[in-house]
């Protein structure tokens, strides 16, 4: 809890309030420090495998020979088989706080979505963003908190964390951690779609990504060139699409 003066109508009143945790993971592979993470302190394991699974050293949970987190210490540690590029060049992504990536991956045939052939119902999209926003407690608490999930019109998994990037990184993990397939699902996210957020939903096998807000226009181009259905602006009975509106199965809606 922090003190906290609030200003409204020409007068100041004191009160006590929850603010976001903010918490850095030094996270150490195979004896290597390999990057700083900034996230919220709740289910480190999940963001370190998440990050790790989309920075592509690690594809299955085989592929770890250890994985451990110190919530104390801030500390986490991973062994896993593959051997670590020699020099590795961070890219700062454009999450909130600033995220950190070793590569942005670009999208290839192999990671094309629409293998499913599924057409999703308007009706699937409004009831994941509204399961989405009930699911929301941090950011009603105290705001700040980014929000997403994955599902097939109901919510399979759900994260949290004050940086956007993070959110998919932790749902990326926790899905390895426990034996789920993305692929063919729909992601919802409270946050500005940007590359980095297109590219890991590429790599999962993630088919629609669904926005209360924005894509960036790389977003939308890396969207359309994956085969994924971008939407945007998702409302009580609106949102816009991007690309690839023919998977809605909506009338008037082109390829």
């Amino acid at each position: 809890m922090a003190s906290v003066y609030r200003y409204e109508k020409g007068t100041v009143s004191a009160d006590e309030r929850e603010v976001v945790a903010e918490v850095p993971v030094v996270l150490h592979v195979n004896g290597r420090e390999l990057a700083t993470l900034i996230a919220s302190p709740h289910e480190l394991r999940f963001l370190v495998a998440g990050f790790l699974r989309l920075q592509g050293l690690v594809d299955r949970v085989e592929d770890f020979n250890a994985l451990s987190v110190c919530d104390d210490h801030g500390i986490a540690s991973a062994q896993v088989k593959k051997e670590l590029p020699e020099k590795l060049k961070p890219v700062l992504t454009s999450g909130c706080g600033t995220g950190i990536s070793f590569s942005i991956p670009q999208v290839d045939s192999a990671q094309r979505a629409g293998g499913s052939g599924r057409t999703w119902a308007p009706a699937a999209v409004f009831s994941m963003m509204d399961a989405l926003t009930r699911k929301a407690q941090g950011y009603r608490t105290h705001g700040g908190m980014h929000s997403a999930a994955v599902g097939d019109g109901n919510v399979l998994l759900y994260s949290e964390d004050l940086g956007r990037h993070n959110t998919i990184d932790r749902i990326a993990g926790e899905a390895l951690l426990k034996g789920i397939d993305l692929s063919g699902m729909m992601l919802v996210t409270s946050g500005r779609v940007s590359t980095e957020l297109v590219a890991k939903a590429a790599l999962l096998g993630i088919e629609v990504v669904a926005s209360r807000t924005s894509p960036t226009d790389t977003a939308v181009r890396m969207a359309a060139e994956a085969g994924i259905t971008m939407i945007g602006y998702v409302r009580a009975d609106r949102f816009d699409i991007y690309s690839h509106p023919d998977r809605l199965g909506l009338a008037g809606a082109g390829s």
